[in-house]
């Protein structure tokens, strides 16, 4: 119940905050992220880091499926196929590029 009305308390002044600052405020913030996520060097360390993950899932995998053997779903197997053999060149949704 504490964490409820604290959560509440905080969506409360979280929105009489945002009310106060305004729809310029708000712009002027959403300018700023869209400015950043622009950024060629945010965009290559997003670009990295996502390369780093697909990397780091892939021998996860194999650790896991040389351990468990045939024990692993097939729907996962094939999940993590279809993924790795995508390429480097795909979009996602918010046209990364998945390198």
């Amino acid at each position: 119940m504490r964490y409820k009305l604290t959560f509440v308390a905080g969506l409360a002044l979280g929105f009489v905050l945002g009310a106060r600052a305004g729809r310029e405020r708000y712009e002027q913030l959403k300018k700023s992220a869209r400015e950043i996520s622009q950024n060629p060097a945010v965009r290559n360390a997003a670009e990295s880091a996502a390369h780093n993950g697909r990397e780091a899932a892939g021998k996860a995998f194999h650790a896991v499926s040389d351990r468990m053997g045939e024990h692993v779903p097939d729907s996962v197997a094939e999940r993590v196929r279809a993924l790795r053999d995508r390429g480097p060149a795909v979009e996602d949704d918010w046209g990364t590029s998945n390198t």
